[in-house]
């Protein structure tokens, strides 16, 4: 009867977790989610929410050498008895109908003999974290999260030209064949680009990108202004390890950078720090 299996790496944030899975737990189709949360590293805390906490779902936990959260992924994979993973972040809580929302997807793009393809999900930020300036930028610029960038795609497949940017993997599902076919690479060390990368792989073998709004989830997740910047420092030195990937400014558009992180604006101080991390390759 299992027709989903949600897929979620984590390291040492048990408190969180626990919410996030039970909001799993209130999925409207429950009776046909498996769970599996895999630890990137050791963790006592987090070992102990698995053995003194009875889920009203079937929850898998397993834990790794401490790599990275694609690794985490691969593995958890590897162990999905459905037909669909759904990957999402150990601090996205899911609406109830969200999974429902996403097997409906599947099963829409299978009648229109449009399959495989992949699935994304909606996710804005959980106001019981509360919000600042930084955070409405990031999401509204798409420097994060990118939605208001792909409004017009709703219900339907984004332009092969693009899909590869907005492959979150925090709120995102894809046949499980497929998500074994293309695992997450094992060699990434940093923070930043995995998802831009996987989503190319999935773009390289038309795997299309579909966008299902109505599957909605919140990111239980604060970012200060230091927090986003050092998000763009690593951001600039982890890029050196894509250099297939179209994001890195080159020519123009690295003077077009420069210029403007010379501006004392939310743009500005961002590209100077995104700066900074690639001067560091």
């Amino acid at each position: 009867m299992l027709e989903l299996s949600v897929i979620i790496p984590t390291h040492k944030r048990a408190d969180i977790l626990d919410h996030c899975i039970h909001h799993l737990e209130k999925q409207t189709i429950a009776d046909k989610l498996e769970v599996i949360v895999i630890h990137d590293g050791q963790d006592e805390k987090t070992d102990a929410l698995f053995d003194n906490t009875a889920f009203h779902i079937p929850v898998r936990y397993g834990s790794i050498p401490k790599s990275q959260q694609g690794v985490a992924r691969n593995v958890g994979v590897q162990k999905a008895q459905a037909s669909t993973c759904l990957f999402i972040g150990d601090d996205i809580f899911l609406e109830s109908h969200a999974c429902e929302h996403h097997l409906e997807a599947h099963r829409k793009i299978a009648e229109q003999g449009k399959d495989p393809a992949a699935v994304l999900g909606f996710t804005t930020w959980d106001p019981a974290v509360g919000t600042n300036d930084v955070m409405h930028w990031l999401e509204t610029s798409g420097w994060q999260f990118g939605y208001p960038k792909i409004q017009k795609y709703k219900h339907r497949f984004l332009p092969k030209t693009i899909a590869h940017k907005f492959t979150y993997t925090s709120h995102i599902s894809v046949p499980t064949s497929v998500a074994k076919k293309f695992p997450f690479d094992k060699d990434v060390k940093m923070y930043g680009w995995e998802d831009v990368h996987w989503g190319s792989e999935l773009r390289d073998a038309n795997v299309h990108l579909y966008y299902e709004p109505d599957a909605r989830a919140l990111h239980h997740h604060f970012i200060s202004m230091e927090d986003s910047l050092k998000r763009m420092e690593t951001l600039g030195r982890s890029i050196a390890a894509f250099p297939s990937l179209d994001r890195r400014p080159t020519g123009w558009k690295l003077w077009a950078y420069r210029l403007s992180a010379l501006l004392p604006t939310m743009v500005g101080r961002h590209r100077r720090a995104f700066l900074k991390g690639l001067q560091m390759n």
